[in-house]
């Protein structure tokens, strides 16, 4: 019976990183065709319909918990503030690769966690002590090289990856103060607040789009939708901590997608801060889970 047991849990966590690996691909394929779009449409006429696409994959899960939970909201204040973090994340994220190669900004975005773990120290009061503050000290340099030091460093295209990357973290951290509410309903007016600031961007912006490029604009919502679920219930079947790392392959779709249908290929500064981002990272996750499961008499006194 144990070895059952054992054999069935490890076929769970086997399907969790089966499900993160696939959503990350989803999400990596959504930015590869958000990148295609906004070389024809504006970014709030890309936001409208994406949104209207996404909806088609929350409608199902409204119902299922009825309307009404919408409103039932913990934290209105913090409800807002995420809703408008997201968007921002969004909105500037194919604002970033209207302009920059997919890796380029996907690296930015690879800081995210290093982000969380600077950011929750203060918001979250989640304490980390000097190996991880040096840690998120040798990220930051990573997008740094990345955002290479020059006169060029803060040309639009990379502000406004480093600040959805920013964003992105942000609603990662909300996220975890607004864990009471369900995915759907965070997810639900998210989408909403994504809706209503296209519509305000796409005015005077919008064009006449073919069939393609309608359904290509709703399949972003629908890929983004289904990659988001995926990767809820993930988490739910595997440790976060054995997860988290996966979602570094979301770098190398990129570059794959990136040379495949743009014909981009990374130079060396980005490639070197991806390397000092990830390393960062992943020690990062390794600290958190070390410190997390190993009793603190046991874990090295760095005040974690």
């Amino acid at each position: 019976m144990n070895v059952r047991n054992a054999a069935a849990n490890g076929n769970l966590v086997l399907a969790g990183m089966l499900l993160m690996l696939v959503g990350d691909f989803m999400f990596s394929l959504n930015d590869a065709m958000g990148k295609w779009l906004v070389a024809s449409f504006s970014v709030g006429q890309i936001l409208v319909v994406r949104s209207l696409g996404s909806f088609i994959v929350l409608a199902p899960m409204i119902a299922r918990q009825g309307g009404d939970a919408l409103f039932r909201l913990e934290r209105p204040p913090l409800q807002l503030l995420r809703v408008a973090m997201t968007t921002l994340d969004v909105g500037l994220f194919y604002a970033a690769v209207a302009y920059l190669p997919l890796a380029d900004v996907m690296t930015f975005y690879m800081a995210g966690p290093i982000y969380v773990a600077a950011i929750s120290h203060f918001f979250l009061d989640e304490r980390i002590g000097w190996r991880r503050w040096l840690a998120v000290f040798v990220g930051f340099l990573g997008v740094l090289i990345a955002l290479r030091p020059s006169a060029a460093m803060f040309s639009w295209p990379s502000l406004f990856g480093l600040g959805g990357s920013l964003a992105f973290a942000m609603t990662l951290v909300l996220g975890r103060r607004l864990r009471q509410t369900s995915d759907a309903t965070l997810v639900a007016w998210q989408t909403v607040g994504a809706l209503a600031t296209g519509l305000v961007l796409s005015i005077g912006n919008w064009r006449a789009a073919s069939a393609l490029d309608l359904g290509a604009m709703l399949a972003l919502g629908v890929v983004a939708g289904g990659a988001h679920l995926m990767i809820t219930r993930s988490l739910k079947l595997a440790p976060a901590s054995l997860l988290a790392p996966l979602q570094y392959s979301l770098l190398l779709w990129a570059i794959i997608l990136g040379f495949a249908f743009f014909g981009d290929i990374p130079d060396a500064q980005i490639i070197i801060g991806s390397v000092v981002i990830v390393l960062a990272g992943l020690f990062i996750f390794h600290r958190k889970n070390m410190v997390d499961t190993i009793p603190k008499d046991a874990v090295a006194r760095d005040g974690h």
